[in-house]
């Protein structure tokens, strides 16, 4: 059951649990205004217990430096917990982002959500993080 945690004028965040993965999805404009929110929801679900996340771009408008940065935050906190983070869904602009700030290499991004979630999480994965692993 899809549960909304996050809801403002330019947007909104819900999140699933899907195989094992919470499976956040990002809908509207990730900016100065905004990325705070997704990173103080995803620190509460963390809070939680949960510890395994897909970030569910498809639906965002917009990203700028301030959404890269809570990004990087997220994921901070995720890899404390010992936790993984996929990223789904991404569109060409934002990819483009993620390649411009030469972030792209560092995050497992997958096409789509049932890909993201087609293989169970497994603890630590993010232990080499911002460097992906060799191979």
């Amino acid at each position: 059951m899809r549960t909304n945690i996050i809801r403002h004028e330019s947007m909104m965040v819900s999140y699933d649990v899907v195989n094992g993965w919470v499976v956040a999805e990002v809908d509207g404009e990730v900016d100065a205004h905004t990325a705070p929110l997704i990173r103080d929801a995803v620190i509460k679900l963390l809070d939680e217990g949960h510890r395994h996340f897909v970030l569910d771009l498809g639906f965002v408008t917009f990203m700028d430096s301030m959404g890269l940065g809570a990004m990087v935050a997220i994921t901070k906190r995720i890899r404390e917990r010992e936790g993984s983070l996929r990223i789904a869904s991404v569109s060409g602009r934002v990819l483009r982002l993620f390649e411009l700030s030469r972030m792209r290499e560092s995050y497992d991004i997958y096409p789509s959500t049932a890909e993201a979630v087609q293989t169970a999480p497994s603890p630590g994965s993010l232990a080499r993080w911002p460097h992906p692993s060799p191979g």
